[in-house]
């Protein structure tokens, strides 16, 4: 099965927020507050950027989580697609 992108895992946060909240956060304003552009956080929550370690550090200091958790999310997300894309038939055993 394949893993979530971080940036599902944010839209669903963001969704969560106003709900509690009642406020309408827009990307501009949840993008002001993490100290980057809209047009970044677009890219993540559209699932075209991956999380960096400083954008980790960010989200955990914004949404009460760990960085740890979103380098998880990152790490499994990218080594199921490259155990898509990778063929390693011809890669031996060396042990």
């Amino acid at each position: 099965m394949k893993p979530s992108h971080p940036g599902a895992l944010l839209k669903e946060m963001i969704i969560g927020l106003k709900e509690e909240s009642g406020k309408d956060y827009s990307v501009g304003d949840i993008a002001d507050n993490l100290g980057i552009t809209r047009k970044t956080l677009s890219f993540i929550l559209n699932e075209k950027q991956s999380v960096s370690i400083k954008m980790a550090l960010r989200l955990s200091k914004a949404f009460g989580t760990t960085a740890q958790f979103w380098i998880n999310v990152q790490r499994n997300y990218d080594l199921w697609e490259a155990e898509k894309r990778i063929d390693l038939k011809s890669v031996g055993q060396l042990v």
